[in-house]
């Protein structure tokens, strides 16, 4: 057991802050002595450490709370998620490192661009991370249609999906404008409202960010159609939802 001077000590949150996520149901002490002291056990913790790398990924806490409060709450698929958008966070980073190097180097008036600052395949891939979690209507749908059917239906599901996914694959080198390329992205689409939710545009866009953003999504996507489908279905969505 820790108090909460030692664990603000151990991990840089103020004992004002600690005080705060019990308050709001967040971080509950493990034990709470006669005199009101809280104590921290390693399960608090591992809890207090997914609050901050989700911190770190600016979730808003009642959003930190209802992910870690929901019982599908998987730490590794969280950890590969949270992996994969740090990773984007770093890249997107690492961008603007580069953009102020080069104003520096040649001149703002001379280097007038602003793709560095787009953060939208980031923002898109965190949304769909937190719905994933059953805070919307759309995995409440997806729990209603799965709830119900064996272990090998559902195997036939995902193994449909990626059938629809490795026939991207065999179109790689064609433009993602390509007419036969969106009527793929519409099948992929059509094929998820049909088994998993209705897929509207927004979730589309949110699931190609997904595919293309890294960790363990991204490899199935790849294993499945070849290195670069991911990427590819990403463009391709892009495209389709304009």
């Amino acid at each position: 057991m820790k108090t909460v001077k030692e664990v603000s000590k151990l991990t840089g949150v103020s004992v004002r802050t600690l005080h705060y996520y019990d308050t709001i149901g967040l971080l509950k002490p493990a034990h709470v002595t006669e005199s009101g002291y809280r104590q921290y056990d390693d399960i608090a913790l591992e809890r207090l450490q997914n609050i901050l790398l989700f911190r770190e990924l600016q979730f808003p806490l009642k959003e930190i709370k209802e992910i870690l409060d929901s019982p599908n709450f998987d730490r590794g698929k969280a950890l590969d998620q949270q992996i994969a958008l740090l990773e984007m966070k770093k890249e997107h980073i690492e961008n603007l490192i580069g953009l102020a190097r080069g104003i520096k180097m040649i001149g703002e008036k001379t280097l007038m661009d602003f793709t560095a600052f787009d953060t939208k395949k980031m923002d898109e891939y965190a949304r769909q991370a937190k719905a994933s979690w059953g805070a919307t209507d759309a995995y409440k749908e997806f729990e209603q249609k799965h709830a119900s059917l064996t272990k090998e239906r559902q195997t036939e599901i995902y193994t449909g999906l990626m059938g629809v996914i490795a026939e991207f694959g065999a179109m790689k080198e064609k433009n993602p404008a390509d007419a036969s390329v969106q009527a793929q992205v519409g099948t992929l689409r059509a094929y998820i409202t049909d088994h998993f939710y209705h897929c509207t545009k927004e979730i589309l866009k949110g699931l190609g960010a997904m595919y293309s953003g890294g960790g363990e999504m991204t490899q199935n996507i790849d294993r499945a159609g070849g290195s670069g489908t991911a990427e590819f279905i990403h463009k391709a969505i892009m495209v389709y939802c304009r």
